[in-house]
């Protein structure tokens, strides 16, 4: 898996970090950049610690899946991704609570970054080298959560949806891409 593969899927598993970055910019009447910091070091050390638990999960089973690896990536990738999709269309009432609170921010970070413990798990698979992966997710997802915030103290909610939808599509992409070059259908 190349370099530009791993930014894509970092991308694709921030999205729903971005998601709530920009709800906790939305609650700031002020834009503390210390939170915005933190905010962004929570979401990005957790979305690099899941695939790194998923890897390791993985690895204790590699032997015997190694037939089918390919289609367990394509289903999990495809499986977050088409839920994510489905999550951009069906927008459930707002339920990110304003202010600034270590434990919720730790639940948010957990409940954000569970997608990449199953992307931790293909990486098994697919024989990944694990440490620049999950340092590139965690960075990703920094930087993207960071942004996140300055964006929801600026615009707003309007940018929520596309990037859940956005995040959405690349996953789904990976897993196909995955799919058809291990069936031979891609040079």
């Amino acid at each position: 898996m190349g370099l530009l593969e791993l930014f894509l899927i970092g991308v694709g598993l921030s999205m729903d970090a971005f998601a709530v970055s920009i709800c906790k910019g939305l609650g700031m009447a002020k834009l503390r950049w210390k939170q915005g910091l933190i905010i962004g070091a929570f979401f990005g050390g957790f979305q690099a610690a899941m695939p790194l638990i998923g890897w390791i999960l993985g690895k204790q089973f590699e032997k015997y899946i190694t037939s089918v690896d390919h289609w367990i990536a394509f289903i999990l990738l495809g499986y977050i991704g088409g839920k994510m999709i489905w999550d951009a269309f069906h927008d459930e009432e707002d339920t990110c609570p304003a202010g600034f609170n270590l434990r919720e921010l730790t639940m948010m970070a957990i409940a954000t970054s569970i997608d990449a413990l199953a992307v931790g798990i293909t990486f098994a698979f697919l024989n990944v080298d694990i440490l620049p992966a999950v340092g590139l997710i965690g960075l990703t997802t920094f930087t993207i959560s960071l942004g996140g915030v300055w964006i929801g103290h600026r615009f707003g909610s309007r940018y929520k949806n596309k990037a859940t939808l956005a995040g959405g599509i690349i996953l789904c992409l990976i897993g196909l891409k995955i799919l058809l070059e291990h069936l031979g259908m891609l040079g």
